[in-house]
């Protein structure tokens, strides 16, 4: 039998998946599911992301207004930033022992803010992270902070001699941290055309990945289509908010993926 892959644009968690049985889980009793097989990847993606026939996106797509938002932050000015997005597949396939996945919350925004991170160890879920609570934060302080925690944390991994890399759905936080800073820095740590926000926690991180760079990838992952370490860490930004929690903390309730997957998204 031919392998299929399955776009499901509304159910528990939207995304690419490559088995009946993983597409189902996401759309079996959810009200309004929406979801199609199709013969490639290729396909798939291009079906997911919106080009796809006229007649599928008038019967077919229909993504939570949560989704469109993010995705169109994460998906612009791929070419001009040179920043690539890895899909799901493309992380599974890295060698990589310690994968680490970061992201940050803000509800409203400007409002009430923390992050969350979510580490594996040889693919499978080891610990969740959450807290940071800022009461008057941002999404952008939120994802700096997120990915500064797993820039601690890979140090500590990279001690221990574990590979380690880092994925992250903020463009804006890996490009500060990973470019950026370098022309800040030279300049005196100042930009044409104003203030750099955040820039205590951008200097600290900054330093940070200028120790670990040559050992720890940060890279970046969409939100909110289907690969699951970064919606753990959603989840965890949300749980940061509601909890209140200004230092941040290990998840240590039983790591129930499914039951935590249909927590509140951020």
């Amino acid at each position: 039998m031919a392998k299929k892959f399955y776009v499901v644009w509304q159910g528990v968690v939207p995304g690419i998946y490559t088995d009946w049985n993983s597409c189902k889980k996401q759309v079996d009793k959810f009200p309004g599911a929406r979801y199609k097989s199709f013969p490639s990847l290729v396909e798939a993606e291009m079906a997911f992301n919106g080009s796809t026939s006229a007649q599928d996106k008038k019967t077919l797509t229909s993504k939570t207004s949560v989704t469109k938002k993010r995705s169109a932050q994460n998906s612009a000015g791929t070419k001009a930033t040179g920043v690539k997005t890895y899909t799901a597949l493309e992380i599974a396939a890295m060698p990589i022992e310690v994968k680490i996945f970061t992201d940050g919350g803000c509800d409203p925004n400007p409002g009430q803010a923390g992050s969350g991170m979510a580490l594996y160890r040889n693919e499978a879920i080891e610990s969740l992270w959450y807290g940071l609570y800022n009461p008057m934060g941002t999404n952008n302080t939120a994802e700096l902070n997120a990915l500064h925690q797993a820039l601690i944390m890979a140090q500590k991994e990279l001690d221990n001699g574990q590979s380690v890399a880092i994925f992250c759905d903020s463009k804006y936080a890996i490009q500060c941290v990973t470019q950026w800073a370098v022309g800040w820095q030279k300049k005196g740590w100042k930009k044409s055309g104003g203030e750099i926000k955040n820039l205590a926690l951008i200097k600290e991180m900054f330093a940070l990945h200028q120790r670990i760079k040559e050992k720890v990838q940060v890279l970046h992952v969409n939100g909110h289509v289907g690969v699951e370490g970064n919606e753990l860490a959603d989840r965890m930004s949300i749980l940061a908010i509601e909890s209140r929690e200004p230092g941040f903390r290990r998840y240590t309730d039983v790591i129930d993926i499914g039951q935590i997957l249909m927590m509140r998204t951020g």
